[in-house]
């Protein structure tokens, strides 16, 4: 798998940034749907949210190296993951300010990499196959660990 084979980092964002509102959805369904008494898919919806939770935060990251925002920016990118659907207004306000670019500028034949989060992502993209069974590894060990430790519940 070539860095040239890997989507965009427009269109990657553009994906993630949809299955974070779309999973969004999913969990606030579950959540009306035990509160209503009808049935618990909340451990389903809430799973699947999660991971896609995980994933879009990689994602961001990634995608906050290549682009070279500013620090206040990718935190924004980050920190809205934690308000419901606020992801897809987001990716829409990066595009319309033509911060999101169709390609990785950090792929091999591109800019050389500077900074300690250039070479990784560098790193990543000369062999995206590999990195992305890592990363995939590193996102199933950080959700297994999460879905270990439980919910977060008050005790008491």
């Amino acid at each position: 798998m070539a860095a040239s084979s890997l989507p965009g980092p427009r269109r990657l964002f553009s994906f993630f940034a949809a299955a974070e509102m779309v999973t969004w959805a999913g969990l606030i369904t579950a959540l009306v749907m035990r509160a209503s008494g009808l049935t618990n898919l909340v451990p389903v919806a809430g799973g699947i949210h999660g991971f896609i939770f995980l994933s879009y935060t990689a994602v961001t990251v990634m995608v906050w190296i290549n682009q070279k925002w500013s620090g206040p920016l990718g935190a924004t990118g980050l920190a809205l993951t934690l308000v419901p659907f606020a992801t897809v207004p987001f990716e829409i306000y990066l595009k319309r300010r033509d911060l999101l670019a169709d390609d990785w500028r950090l792929a091999p034949g591109g800019q050389e990499p500077v900074s300690l989060a250039e070479k990784a992502l560098a790193a990543f993209l000369r062999r995206p196959l590999v990195f992305s069974l890592l990363l995939l590894a590193g996102l199933v060990l950080v959700f297994s660990v999460l879905l270990i430790l439980g919910p977060p519940v008050p005790k008491g």
